[in-house]
């Protein structure tokens, strides 16, 4: 092969800019739906998460990650003490609280 017909060849095998940019579309929207299905929503919850355990207070009922249900007795720096029965409480740290508990509701017997 002389150069001439390897220039050629060479030319005819790179892609132009608007077929470069035609190769990086579905990977755009590939990345794109990732941030609307997967990022976002977790970042709402992060925030949602965050926001509740800084307004922690005496009284609230909370369920830790361990699954320990129980009544915040106090807040500290980064802690919280937890009534889980009578006369039974444990320093958890705020992290560890996943969220806040349901009220229950109550039955009647009407």
């Amino acid at each position: 092969m002389d150069l001439v017909s390897m220039t050629t060849l060479a030319q005819q095998a790179a892609p132009s800019g608007r077929e470069m940019l035609f190769n990086m579309v579905p990977l755009l929207l590939v990345f794109v739906v990732f941030y609307f299905l997967l990022i976002a929503p977790a970042r709402k919850r992060q925030k949602t998460l965050q926001a509740m355990l800084d307004n922690l207070k005496r009284g609230d009922d909370v369920i830790t990650a361990g699954g320990i249900y129980g009544e915040v007795q106090a807040v500290e720096e980064g802690r919280v003490i937890l009534r889980i029965a009578d006369n039974v409480k444990v320093r958890v740290a705020k992290s560890a609280i996943t969220g806040l508990q349901q009220p229950m509701e109550k039955e009647s017997n009407s």
